[in-house]
Formats: structure tokens, sequence, C-alpha cells
């Protein structure tokens, strides 16, 4: 707005100056304030708009130079701030991607993260539109190497997970395997689409439906229920780990002799589901050492589990069977009837040589046996009896794991306290591979207390023997040596 204004100045010849005179105030009214300070800004958010809107119709550029497309805002998660893959709107009305959301629900939350509102409903619906469009758009960039996104299978809903759960004890106590089968094999099959499914299930008690399904057949006609309980055997593994309630239904009597007949099967993922589910069986404190004495006295079982570890299927079915033999060992009471039994099936040659090249998990399980199996003499015997022994035992210490040093120690000690030969037998035998300044070493480095008192008595009774024998340079032994801490 202008202002009109005149000034009338004189100057007297007295150089004396008047004040000039003004037609209107400089002092704009209160309607002239706004309309003077309002144009102003109206033009400043008009040009803040229109560089908004062209910014979001020009592409950005990246460091090369290079075009780079800019995903729009209504495709992009509001958690993760990515292109969604499986959109899902809650009750806010608000849509995120499926993964990211229900992570937040997951966490413990029951709020939208953007407008912090109260969940009416924790199940998010499907939004089909937005992926719609996001799928169209993908489609439209492919120029710059944008992948439409599939289109994602609607995960299972509780609901659904708790009929097909109704539907299996049904058949259970109508004995019908061909629709028990069927109903299990639709169950595995949801649980292996996503970990979302999974989670899922697991959480509305399949395992112990599947469980008890499995007591329930195995008591029946064995021979026409097979397929059926194979196919529960198969799905329960995948459901692992099982409750207490679970595991009382497995280790039935009627169950346990199933397993025992898979693991002794032709059939190699038979005999890989049944040494899971036992090993699952005996990992549990509860009624462990029930299920141990019915294992033990049950025709095959021993044999079974070491033909897993001489004719190994995989790493995992080894390792589970080499559990199951450990526990054997220690947990049960009668240790050197299962000891004296291993040893006359030839197991201490077998994991000898297994350790020779094993990786640390197979490691430390087989010098955890190995050391169950030498409290019985015929264990020691046999042992001093293999020249694989004592340079695979040093081998072992400071090498793989503080866990297989410890064994290794338990072991020589257990060897070399009950050698009765004169002439030293295994006691030369460690020493000429090193063992002295091996167990030097680790008491340098510092272990266990039970394991430091084992090593002080294995280097009192090395000692006297060192003479006998010609100093061996001990540096090519420590070549490559790794602290395990």
């Amino acid at each position: 707005m202008l202002i009109s204004q005149s000034i009338s100045s004189s100057f007297n010849n007295n150089n004396n100056k008047e004040k000039p005179t003004f037609l209107f105030s400089l002092k704009p009214k209160k309607e002239e304030r706004k309309s003077i300070f309002f144009f102003p800004r109206m033009i400043s958010s008009w040009r803040k708009r229109r560089a908004g809107k062209r910014a979001g119709k020009e592409q950005a550029r990246n460091e090369n130079g290079e075009m780079e497309l800019t995903i729009p805002r209504d495709f992009r998660c509001p958690i993760s701030l990515d292109l969604m893959k499986d959109p899902v709107t809650l009750s806010s009305g608000i849509t995120y991607d499926r993964p990211n959301i229900e992570k937040w629900i997951e966490a413990g939350n029951f709020t939208c993260p953007l407008t912090n509102r109260v969940l009416r409903s924790l199940e998010p619906i499907p939004n089909h539109i937005i992926r719609k469009k996001i799928q169209d758009w993908c489609v439209e960039n492919r120029s710059h190497g944008i992948e439409r996104i599939p289109t994602p299978r609607v995960p299972v809903s509780s609901m659904e997970v708790s009929e097909i759960l109704s539907k299996i004890d049904i058949a259970c106590k109508k004995q019908d395997g061909a629709g028990c089968r069927d109903l299990v094999a639709k169950v595995k099959s949801l649980a292996k689409e996503s970990e979302r499914n999974k989670r899922c299930i697991v959480n509305n008690g399949i395992g112990n439906v599947l469980s008890e399904a499995f007591a329930a057949f195995s008591m029946a006609a064995f021979d026409e229920n097979v397929s059926v309980l194979e196919e529960i055997l198969s799905a329960l593994v995948i459901m692992f780990p099982l409750d207490g309630e679970a595991k009382g239904f497995l280790g039935s009597a009627s169950a346990m002799h199933c397993l025992i007949w898979f693991l002794s099967s032709g059939d190699l993922s038979r005999r890989r589901n049944a040494v899971l589910a036992l090993k699952e069986l005996v990992s549990s404190m509860e009624d462990q050492r029930k299920i141990l004495n019915q294992l033990s006295e049950m025709e095959g079982a021993t044999e079974a589990l070491l033909k897993l570890i001489k004719n190994p299927i995989c790493s995992t079915s080894t390792k589970a069977s080499l559990t199951i033999i450990y526990h054997m060992i220690i947990s049960y009471g009668n240790e050197k009837q299962v000891g004296n039994k291993l040893v006359n099936l030839g197991i201490v040659p077998l994991l000898l040589e297994m350790l020779v090249d094993a990786e640390r998990g197979m490691c430390e399980k087989a010098l955890g046996v190995l050391d169950g199996i030498f409290n019985t003499e015929q264990g020691r015997e046999m042992a001093c009896n293999n020249a694989l022994t004592m340079p695979v035992l040093v081998k072992k210490i400071l090498r793989v794991s503080n866990m297989a040093t410890k064994f290794s120690v338990s072991i020589l000690w257990k060897l070399c306290k009950n050698e009765k030969k004169e002439d030293g037998g295994v006691l030369i035998e460690a020493l000429q591979v090193g063992a002295f300044q091996k167990l030097l070493l680790l008491l340098q480095l510092g272990c266990v207390e039970k394991t430091k008192d084992r090593v002080s008595d294995l280097l009192k009774m090395l000692n006297p023997y060192r003479s006998k024998l010609e100093c061996v340079d001990p540096i090519d032994h420590f070549k490559g040596l790794k602290r395990p801490f």
C-alpha cells in the first residue's frame, strides 16, 4: 500500500531547520498493518509450495550425476521408510509393511506407531489396493532396475490353526490315519511358508496335539499307521522345542518303541527325524532318567545310534546321536554296562578317527563321550592300545575351545593315572607328542580349578619320565596355536 505524504520544508537564513509536516501519519492503522504484512508472507508461502511441488515432480540426482528414482511417499512404510512389499492396514487406518508392524506388535506395543492410538484389533488387514499400485509402479519403472514385488501369501490366522488342530484331534480319536496324515501335511506346509506362520502354529499348541496323535497311533496296529506316524514325526521336528506335556506323550512306551523302529530303519529321513526327537526328549531334565532307562534297555537302540556316527546322514543327526549317547553314559545309573557295551561295538576307534579333522561342535561332543567311556577299565584299555589316542588328545588342548581342552585334560588324567606299566606306557607317549609343554602353557594361561588340579597332577606324573627322552623343540608343535579366550 502506498502512503502519500507531503513534506514542506524551508530553511531560513539563520540555518534554522523546521520540522517536516506530514499530511498523513506514518503509523498505519490496525487494518492497514494486517494488509501490509500479509502480502509478503503470502508470496513467501506460495513460493515454498511451488518449490515443493517442483521438487516432488523432479527426480533427484545421485553423486555420479545419474538420475535417481524417488519412491512415492504412500508406497513407503512409515517405520522403515522402505518400499512396502506386503502392505497391511491397522485399525487406526495407517498402512505399514507386514514384517515391520508385526515386530512392533510382538514387542508388546498395542498402539499405532504413527498416530499413537490404541489399536482395537492386533490383526492387520492386507491392503490390496496399495499393493497393486506398488506393483504397477514397479512395472512402470522397470527401466530403473525396479523389480515387481511378488503377490504375498496371506498368513495363517489363529482361528484357522485352531480349526485344523481340532480336526486332527477328531481324526486321531476316530483312528482315521489318512485324514490325520493330510491335515498334518497341511500344517507342515503352512509352517514352512514363513516364520510368522510357524510362530502362530506353535503358539496355538501344535506340539501337544501332534505328540498325543503320535502316541495314539503308535499304540494301534503299527504296520497300518507307518505313513501317518512318519508324517507326524516330520512335522514335530519342525515345531521344536516341545513343552513338558508334549514330551510326556512322546516319551510313552509305545511312542519310544516306534521312534527306535524308525531309528533302525533304512530310510534316511525317518532315522534323522527319530534321532532329533530322541535328543529333544533326553535334553529335558523332567523324567530324563526314565527315558534314558527305556532307551538303554531297548533292543537295537544303542546300535542304531552308533550307526548314525559310523555312517553319518548329516552333521545335525551325528551331533544329536553323540548327545544322546553322552546322556546315556553320564546320566544312566549303570554307566559301566552302557560304556562297556559301546566299547564292544567299537566306539573308541570310531571317535578317535572322527576327532582328527572334526569341527568344533562335533569335537566337543565326541570328547565328552570318550571322557565318559574312559571311566571304564575296558574303555581305557582300548584307548591305550590305539596309536591315535595321545596325538589327538594333546593336539586338541588349547586348539578348539575351553570345553574341548577340559575334556582332553580329563581323558589324559584318567589314562595316565591308571597306567600300570613299569616302562611308563601312555606317559612316555604323551611326552613324545609334547604333552608336558602344552600342559605348562595351559597352566600359565589359566583354566578352571578342577582342570588346573588335573594339569598339576599330570605334570607330576610326567616329570619323572622326562629324563628318559631327548629334549624336543616344541616350537613346531605350537605353530598356529590360537588362544581360545
